[in-house]
């Protein structure tokens, strides 16, 4: 009898554990299905009938978006604030090295696959354009680049909560004949959403600049760090409405799609390329990187991230799932100095999904207007889908403008984004979701190789009368 009562309290704890992983995940599918059966029942919905659909989401992603800015200030600068430089150093270190490593073989995955399965011959695509295609179109390499840094280095700490940096450019049209876009006027511009990258780097300049206050900064550190868990708490209260917002997201994106079946037709094999990329990348490379530096495969956490990738597929951006994503690694034990610096960072740098996909995109576009590229060409395509990926934004579609950088690269017509306009909407919620698991998965690996340096860190910063409870690893022993 005591077997079977037990086997019933391990399912109980189970299913109290996950209920909501499961609830967030159904809601996708959910989601899914039903936006699928609308579209497939009725008749063609309007745009505002669409928004009426979208709209419990719309309200679940607007909660998550307005927790980024305060999280992301309080997490790295109490993160950092709370370690020495050296020890904050060394876990950057190993954060960028990771994020640079695996954004190289992402690029370079994609270029083999869409070299070797050559997508675009033969394809037979209806071209579209769109408002926000004519805005991508109007921009220079070098101004998009230069801007990245001018974001990096913001001159306005209140502004950056709001608003970016951005060079626009604009056709003097009192001049004839006319001018190369490198000839035209332009101006200086603030563009709406968060500064993301500068208030990153105004939070680890803060951060270290109180750890080596010591005594002096310990107010400030106290505020930043109970700001923190005040944010996460909220978190905690968000995300009980994930299942909801999630499928009503899902649906709403299913009935403004076009017709499914052109779209399958013209870009089958495009989306096949981008998706197995994606694949592999996720579950191959990234998996072996992993594996590298635990000797553990990191299958058994992307389960335990089930929640999370579901609601980074729901809302497609990075940023928005950054605060489940640290509640969720909090939860597994990950330290919390460790967590609140590499997510923050990686989801304002790391895009390995935006990269593969920008990848393999411009080259499937050469390849359908049939042109030779060499492999130089390649090289230049795989060094500006790195950059590209660095500067866009954790919000959804953002890769549309940077997408413009990587088309320069292979002398295409910024215009030629419209060829790929009908899936990206969907292929950038799958790419959204290898970021987010990408980003937790290196804060795993991170804090595994962190551990007996953290340990120190904390034997150092222990009253003498502490260290008799402390463990060997420099963690408090419990009775």
């Amino acid at each position: 009898m005591t077997r079977p009562k037990q086997d019933e309290s391990k399912f109980k704890a189970f299913m109290q554990e996950n209920v909501l992983t499961m609830a967030t995940v159904i809601g996708v599918f959910v989601g899914g299905l039903v936006g699928f059966i609308i579209k497939n029942s009725t008749g063609e919905w309007t745009k505002r009938e669409i928004m009426y659909i979208s709209f419990p989401g719309e309200i679940f992603l607007r909660m998550l978006k307005c927790l980024i800015v305060p999280l992301l200030v309080s997490s790295i600068t109490s993160a950092i604030g709370g370690l020495d430089l050296s020890m904050s150093s060394k876990i950057a270190t190993r954060a960028i090295t990771y994020y640079f490593v695996t954004t190289i073989s992402a690029v370079i995955l994609g270029i083999c696959l869409v070299t070797t399965l050559r997508p675009g011959q033969g394809a037979k695509i209806v071209e579209t354009q769109t408002e926000s295609i004519d805005k991508a179109s109007k921009v220079l390499t070098p101004d998009t680049l230069m801007d990245l840094v001018r974001n990096m280095f913001t001159d306005n700490i209140i502004q950056s909560t709001m608003f970016q940096h951005r060079t626009e450019i604009f056709e003097n049209t009192t001049i004839s004949p006319a001018q190369p876009m490198e000839n035209w006027e332009f101006k200086s511009a603030q563009r709406e959403g968060s500064n993301v990258l500068g208030l990153v780097m105004f939070s680890v300049i803060l951060g270290t600049t109180i750890g080596r206050m010591r005594e002096k900064g310990q107010l400030l550190q106290d505020f930043f760090t109970t700001l923190s868990e005040a944010m996460m708490t909220i978190t905690s209260w968000v995300i009980w409405i994930s299942p909801l917002g999630v499928g009503f997201l899902i649906a709403a994106k299913i009935i403004e799609m076009e017709s499914i079946a052109a779209t399958i037709q013209s870009l089958g094999w495009y989306f096949i390329t981008v998706m197995i990329g994606l694949f592999l990348h996720g579950f191959g490379t990234i998996a072996v990187i992993f594996f590298l530096g635990t000797r553990r495969l990191p299958y058994r956490y992307i389960a335990k991230l089930s929640q999370v990738l579901a609601t980074a597929f729901g809302t497609g951006s990075s940023s928005a799932t950054m605060p489940l994503t640290i509640k969720c690694l909090d939860n597994m034990g990950i330290d919390p100095r460790v967590t609140r610096f590499v997510i923050p960072v990686g989801a304002t740098i790391n895009m390995d999904g935006t990269a593969l996909y920008e990848a393999v995109a411009a080259l499937f576009i050469a390849q359908y207007r049939e042109m030779s590229y060499s492999f130089g060409t390649i090289v230049a395509v795989s060094i500006t889908a790195t950059a590209a990926s660095i500067g866009a934004a954790g919000i959804p579609q953002a890769g549309l403008v940077t997408m413009v950088m990587v088309l320069d690269t292979v002398g295409l017509e910024p215009k030629d984004v419209s060829l790929i306009i009908a899936v990206d909407w969907l292929l950038d919620r799958f790419r959204t979701t290898i970021n987010v698991m990408c980003d937790a998965l290196g804060t795993i690996l991170v804090n595994h190789l962190s551990k007996n340096d953290l340990a120190s860190v904390d034997r150092l910063n222990a009253e003498p009368h502490e260290l008799l409870e402390l463990g060997p690893n420099g963690h408090e022993m419990k009775e």
